[in-house]
């Protein structure tokens, strides 16, 4: 076995691990959360599913970007599946449901989304541009319904060992999925060195900065909501992003590299504002603790 298909194999079983992990924290009710609150819905789908592929496309016209780095960026654009949610967003109180509901929802959504996404851009760029329902199905089915409608179950059947599961489980799959990561960025370094200027960085960042903006916009008001959606419409999937690319434009080999070098844009853009989001939740459930504290002594006086 080569070094690449074992790298491959681990990230596939990182994933897994991760969504795996999430479901252990899940109810049945959390997976169609979003279908019984359309309004909701209808705001995640136009926020990932609408702006964030006409900005994408609004980016490779405007910028005079590599053909790779074009090539990715709309991938990703149509890619829309959110990515594994951070643990302190994920499992506060009142946005757990709507981030596991998140991601179901625009899962199954892009079984029929991707396809037609594929025939517009093909109409607007005059490229033939194909990729199967079927493929996404299995890509969605694998890599998401899969692993959490297995962990809901053990939740469900065995709920003590699905909390001591949870948070080892997720660690694994973390440490399976950044050791991944870093050699793949190590080897593709000078791959991606290649697609620096033009406007790349910028465009990179333009593209997460204003995806992060509309999902916080449209999330509601609740800070959770806003974090979660703001994640998940500034971020894509990779892998689903290489499989359009790869599909489409077999020719073009530094496809990954600019998917790998999104991943890193991603990171650098995104930080500060889960490390607000972050601080915001951390001060909400202090002070809903100090009102629970202030309810509990005014009963006692009682």
């Amino acid at each position: 076995m080569t070094l690449q298909a074992l790298i491959l194999i681990l990230m596939k079983s990182s994933i897994f691990l991760n969504v795996f992990a999430i479901g252990l924290e899940a109810g049945t009710s959390d997976a169609a959360y979003l279908f019984r609150r359309p309004g909701e819905l209808v705001r995640a789908f136009f926020a990932v599913n609408v702006l964030m592929p006409l900005f994408a496309a609004i980016l490779a016209l405007v910028f005079n970007l590599n053909p790779a780095v074009e090539i990715a960026l709309v991938a990703l654009a149509i890619s829309p599946i959110p990515p594994l949610i951070p643990r302190k967003v994920a499992k506060a109180t009142s946005s757990g449901s709507y981030a596991i509901g998140l991601l179901i929802a625009l899962g199954v959504l892009a079984v029929v989304f991707v396809p037609i996404a594929l025939e517009i851009l093909e109409q607007v760029f005059t490229v033939p541009l194909r990729m199967s329902p079927g493929s996404i199905a299995a890509l969605v089915f694998m890599t998401i319904l899969l692993p959490i409608g297995l962990g809901v179950a053990v939740r469900e059947i065995l709920p003590n060992l699905a909390e001591r599961l949870a948070r080892p489980v997720s660690q694994i799959g973390g440490i399976g999925l950044l050791a991944c990561l870093v050699v793949i960025l190590i080897s593709a370094a000078p791959a991606i060195w290649t697609l620096i200027g033009n406007g790349t960085l910028v465009a990179l960042a333009a593209f997460v900065l204003v995806g992060a903006a509309i999902g916080h916009f449209l999330g509601g008001p609740e800070p959770e909501n806003r974090a979660a959606l703001a994640i998940s419409t500034a971020s894509r999937r990779p892998g689903i992003a290489a499989a359009v690319a790869t599909a489409n434009f077999p020719d073009q080999k530094l496809v990954t590299a600019a998917v790998l070098l999104y991943l890193l844009v991603n990171a650098l853009v995104l930080t500060p504002y889960q490390s607000w989001i972050k601080r915001r939740l951390a001060t909400a459930e202090h002070q809903a603790n100090l009102r629970a504290e202030g309810a509990k002594v005014a009963i006692t006086k009682e």
